[in-house]
């Protein structure tokens, strides 16, 4: 079982049929949506801020989601990925957001709908990542504007597969 922890009378709470992996860690201030999975050794500390998650929203393996004490709290929306070992940090991510393998999205950011954010980039404080656009690099910078083919092969296949995924460890 999960990890999850109250902190400063705060306590995680769940949606529907979202998977926790056993040494996934889940503490204070934290909500999810319905359809969400918490992979292996990913870290969701809702200690200084709140978390709050929409439905189908994946935080996949290592991730690290955290906020900023009394600045920053980390809002996701729907149908969102968060790739391995990737750190999101008291920013604003919508709806139909893929963030990439490692990449690191800081304090005060919003990635608007409709974006990739690729491996290995750093969206740098107090970025406006505009809808339907890839960005990439260190620091992250728009490379192209996003297709209707990718948003729903990538965007949504990726949020789709781990609704499935998490299903094969419930059994």
């Amino acid at each position: 079982m999960a990890l999850i922890k109250p902190v400063n009378g705060k306590s995680p709470i769940f949606g529907d049929n979202c998977y926790l992996a056993e040494n996934a860690t889940i503490v204070g201030d934290v909500v999810t949506g319905d359809n969400c999975s918490i992979w292996f050794n990913a870290v969701l500390r809702g200690d200084v801020n709140y978390i709050k998650l929409g439905n189908k929203v994946n935080v996949q393996d290592g991730a690290v989601i955290h906020c900023t004490y009394k600045k920053y709290p980390t809002n996701i929306g729907n149908n969102v990925s968060i790739g391995h070992n990737a750190i999101v940090h008291g920013c604003t991510i919508h709806d139909n957001v893929l963030i990439g393998m490692g990449a690191i999205v800081m304090d005060n950011c919003i990635v608007e709908s409709n974006t990739i954010i690729a491996a290995g980039s750093v969206v740098t404080q107090n970025t406006h990542i505009e809808s339907g656009t890839i960005y990439a690099g260190i620091p992250a910078k728009k490379i192209k504007d996003i297709s209707q083919e990718l948003t729903s092969g990538e965007i949504n296949r990726i949020a789709d597969n781990y609704v499935m995924y998490s299903s094969w460890f419930k059994e």
